[in-house]
């Protein structure tokens, strides 16, 4: 699954991705193009970490990130 933002806005995120994760490089970002389940793979595979933890990293990192919460539409 991948979130809805725009390119611009992947950009901002994968700053945040970098600097939350730093093993991850711009090809890592660019491997993950946007897929929330590819983050999750890519901390998965660098950190060494169950797939239960990548998920709970990701899952926090969304949460703490406002390119990545719902739009609210009125």
């Amino acid at each position: 699954m991948g979130w809805d933002i725009d390119a611009e806005g992947w950009k901002s995120v994968g700053v945040k991705i970098k600097s939350r994760w730093g093993k991850i490089n711009n090809a890592g970002l660019e491997t993950i193009d946007g897929k929330r389940d590819g983050l999750v793979s890519r901390v998965q595979a660098l950190y060494e970490v169950s797939a239960d933890e990548a998920e709970s990293q990701v899952a926090s990192f969304e949460k703490h990130t406002k390119e990545l919460r719902p739009r609210i539409v009125i």
